[in-house]
């Protein structure tokens, strides 16, 4: 479901960028440091990284071939390379990174805890770990709006792939007691919320209709009747404006934590 670049831009790919330009700077890692970016999708916290950070050098590993070759095309600088590669098993280097960080990825791992054990390893003592995830259940609106007025036409089916129910990890607490194991240290958890402004309604619908995520495999799984009486039933629940654009927010929940060994 995780492989077209330019349609998972349009879905999450613009409002995670935003997410980015609070989270890197949050992190406070000085200028000319090595990075390590799991499951760097099309490479938007890459692309903030580079603007905002000075980085030596910056490596990018997904496991979806199409993104890997997405984020070459965008982004052509000679301190970023890609990889393919697994959160399970990360192929590189022990300690050889002064901060490891990942971007709306751990829910979707299968075992999180596994992946964050390996980008623990491939970073140095004294490195940062630290990812962002979105807050699905509550205030990541636009994902919300969609699942509540699916699961009100078909509960059943809708709440298989409802990332509210499937990720509990995207949440504060679960987030904090992921990253409280013995190799890390300071741990912290903060909520970082974007606007997310859509001209209008179809601005809104159109991403649902590329097959990117969840949301939008559900949507084209239904027939052309259901596809209709879902868009319709969450055009009469989101708020729209007199002059017909959307104003919503999508909150993320950011950890961090220090290697102490």
């Amino acid at each position: 479901m995780w492989t077209g670049g330019a349609s998972y831009e349009s879905y999450i790919g613009r409002w995670s960028r935003l997410v980015a330009l609070q989270f890197v700077p949050w992190l406070n890692i000085s200028a000319g440091a090595q990075w390590l970016d799991i499951g760097c999708g099309t490479g938007t916290l890459i692309h903030t990284i580079l603007n905002t950070m000075s980085p030596k050098a910056v490596l990018g590993i997904d496991s979806s071939e199409g993104y890997i070759e997405f984020a070459r095309k965008q982004i052509q600088d000679p301190r970023v390379a890609f990889r393919l590669g697994d959160a399970h098993a990360i192929p590189v280097k022990s300690a050889a990174y002064d901060a490891v960080v990942s971007g709306l990825v751990l829910n979707f791992i299968p075992k999180p805890s596994k992946a964050l054990s390996e980008m623990i390893q491939a970073v140095r003592i004294g490195g940062t770990v630290a990812a962002y995830v979105w807050d699905y259940a509550d205030q990541m609106q636009l994902i919300r709006y969609f699942w509540n007025a699916a699961v009100a036409l078909d509960e059943t089916a809708a709440s298989v792939l409802d990332e509210g129910q499937r990720f509990p990890l995207c949440q504060p607490e679960p987030l904090r007691q992921l990253f409280q194991t013995k190799q890390l240290g300071k741990v912290e958890i903060r909520s970082i919320d974007v606007p997310t402004i859509f001209r209008d309604f179809d601005d809104y619908w159109s991403p649902f209709l590329g097959g990117q995520g969840p949301a939008p495999s559900y949507a084209m799984s239904l027939s052309e009747e259901r596809r209709v009486a879902l868009r319709e039933h969450i055009r009469l629940t989101i708020p729209i404006s007199p002059n017909g654009s959307i104003h919503l927010i999508a909150r993320a929940w950011a950890v961090r934590g220090v290697r102490k060994n």
